[in-house]
């Protein structure tokens, strides 16, 4: 299993060991020629570790201090760390009693068989999903290539946002063949679901054919439907889906805030 993560900071991490009223801590060294901020690489060292299951879900953090000695800086420096990870949601202070993990990022399984739903289900988060554009359009030569149709093909264009407690987790563009499935539109804004969207279009299940992943800034309008501030990274995922006779039914590229999801490749896929 191949996990990807988008880090924006190089660490070093340091084996140090301590003994102190007999209780063992790792120190991490930060890397402060690496030209991001110090208070980013604490961050970012702290997702990972919640990722990873060093923090568990509603799990205590270490005290401002504690942190603050562990990573060699001031507390106002592991403060502004918290505070980042909190307005994500991945952290919530409880008032007298400490910062505790909210949520941990998402994990998103690629594979031939991916649905948002069912992932966000799976991990005990309510997920959702809300249209938030559409437009018919023209088949040009990448997206007749993608989805094996003739130049100038009607196709649907749909976007978008997908939701996991509340929080937007992606904003996507999926095209579609309009004679394939003419009241897709109006399925997906009913359904919030676009498994179910197909379902109603006689579609009744469908597999991946292949996922390209690359990262990328995100741009201002998806900054605004993710709630980022512009210079953030986004994962890019494309893919194209077949219906069981493999048919090509969907092309789409998904933008996903890197600090709220981590992509998991199945070695099988």
């Amino acid at each position: 299993m191949i996990c990807l993560f988008v880090y924006t900071n190089k660490l070093i991490d340091s084996l140090v060991l301590k003994f102190d009223d007999g209780r063992m801590t790792k120190n991490t060294i930060l890397d402060r020629s690496a030209g991001i901020a110090v208070w980013r690489q604490i961050l970012e060292t702290l997702k990972a570790e919640i990722v990873s299951g060093t923090f568990e879900k509603d799990g205590r953090l270490p005290p401002e201090s504690d942190l603050a000695a562990r990573f060699g800086v001031n507390r106002h420096t592991v403060r502004r760390a918290i505070a980042a990870l909190t307005s994500e949601g991945i952290l919530r202070a409880d008032q007298g009693r400490g910062t505790f993990v909210a949520s941990a990022p998402l994990n998103y399984p690629i594979g031939p068989r991916t649905r948002f739903s069912e992932i966000v289900s799976g991990q005990d988060r309510a997920p959702s999903g809300r249209l938030i554009g559409s437009a018919l359009e023209d088949a040009d030569a990448l997206l007749a290539n993608q989805l094996e149709v003739p130049l100038g093909t009607s196709l649907i264009r749909v976007e978008t946002l997908r939701v996991a407690d509340g929080i937007p987790m992606m904003v996507g563009t999926s095209w579609l063949e309009q004679a394939l499935v003419p009241n897709f539109v109006a399925d997906y804004a009913d359904s919030g679901s676009i498994t179910e969207a197909l379902r109603r279009a006689g579609i009744e299940d469908y597999r991946r054919k292949e996922t390209r992943i690359t990262a990328e800034l995100v741009e201002a309008r998806d900054a605004q439907q993710l709630g980022l501030p512009l210079g953030q990274p986004v994962l890019v995922v494309e893919s194209v889906n077949l219906d069981m006779a493999g048919k090509p039914i969907q092309y789409a590229r998904a933008r996903a805030a890197a600090d709220r999801m981590q992509l998991v490749v199945n070695g099988e896929h």
